[in-house]
């Protein structure tokens, strides 16, 4: 199976094409099946590998600069791995978390502690703590049912200082058994910084617009975001 960065490289030269309707071409063996476009001019891509765990799946997420991330979680929605391009970054689930996310005891209980570390040959080893729970909501966006999660999760570096801490509200879907960003407070050292990143469009294979590399909506607005050093995860929504 290609690593995250092979991933990466098949994805980059469509993202820098020339202006005009462009699509992301992923690696042999892998197969698309959803693109979402959200509030944030972000459009995600959602796929599987062959020769992945049974379980995992994959996102790659584009902004109007190309691609700003993607990785891969398993059955649980366990980071299991995440790429930051921008910042020639990769980290790792490290082993044996001390309380493992866990989707199923979310939807089975209504919410899920969790205490695991990353581990990344440029920065070191970061620990989140946190949980999610179910506020009882569910909402339908463009014609795909999701339930309304909160969050909070504080990233901890390894000299035991909070790195960052981030609370908001997300959603998941079931029967995908995914995790979709929605609104998101983050402080760190720079100051309190909001988010909206909720789904706006669901695209499926053979509609118009999936595979698109063309962020839709939010492009020209004017947004408060966390600067760019922060990671991905702040926005919680496990891929």
């Amino acid at each position: 199976m290609k690593t995250p960065i092979a991933l990466l490289i098949c994805v980059l030269p469509m993202a820098a094409a020339a202006q005009g309707p462009r699509q992301v071409t992923l690696p042999e063996g892998c197969t698309a099946e959803m693109t979402v476009q959200a509030a944030n001019c972000t459009v995600s891509h959602h796929f599987t590998c062959e020769g992945d765990p049974e379980g995992w799946r994959r996102r790659v997420d584009l902004d109007l600069d190309g691609v700003s991330y993607f990785g891969a979680i398993d059955a649980e929605t366990q980071w299991v791995e995440s790429v930051y391009p921008r910042a020639d970054r990769r980290e790792e689930l490290a082993p044996d978390p001390a309380d493992p996310a866990s989707f199923s005891e979310l939807v089975e209980t209504g919410a899920d502690s969790f205490d695991f570390s990353t581990i990344s040959d440029q920065v070191g080893e970061t620990r989140y703590v946190g949980f999610d729970s179910l506020t009882g909501e569910t909402v339908t966006i463009d014609g795909v049912e999701l339930e309304r999660t909160d969050y909070e999760v504080r990233a901890i570096g390894p000299d035991g200082e909070q790195i960052w801490r981030s609370t908001g509200s997300e959603f998941i879907d079931r029967t995908r058994r995914i995790f979709l960003s929605g609104t998101s407070e983050v402080t760190n050292a720079q100051g309190t910084f909001t988010s909206d990143d909720s789904p706006v469009e669901f695209i499926f294979p053979d509609e118009p617009g999936f595979l698109s590399s063309n962020p839709k909506h939010g492009c020209g607005a004017t947004m408060s975001s966390a600067p760019a050093s922060t990671a991905k995860e702040i926005f919680h929504d496990h891929l």
